[in-house]
């Protein structure tokens, strides 16, 4: 079945990623051979990871999760609902602020 996951690197940041072998997955990139961005940023932890319908949607969230603030990922890490849905309202306010301008 394949996941999203999202994994906490040594220096803090996080990476977002896909694969139907989670567990698989997180070795590989403590190996340091999962992605250059996980490989000098070892050792990573899974934080987060969701159970997706099919490898097409998988991705689809994967890339939905990288446009998103920090905040609102970590909101996502610690189950924080009502700060997740407190943000996504901010990003959406300043998204059409911001469309205004351009």
């Amino acid at each position: 079945m394949p996941f999203v996951y999202m994994l906490r690197c040594a220096d803090g940041t996080l990476y977002i990623g896909h694969t139907d072998d989670l567990a698989d997955r997180e070795k590989t990139h403590n190996e340091g051979r999962g992605a250059r961005y996980t490989a000098v940023r070892r050792p990573v932890t899974v934080v987060y990871s969701e159970r997706q319908e099919s490898m097409e949607s998988a991705l689809a969230r994967e890339r939905q999760l990288k446009r998103w603030t920090t905040a609102k990922k970590e909101a996502l890490i610690t189950g924080g609902l009502a700060v997740l849905k407190s943000l996504t309202h901010e990003q959406s306010a300043a998204d059409r602020e911001h469309a205004l301008y351009e």
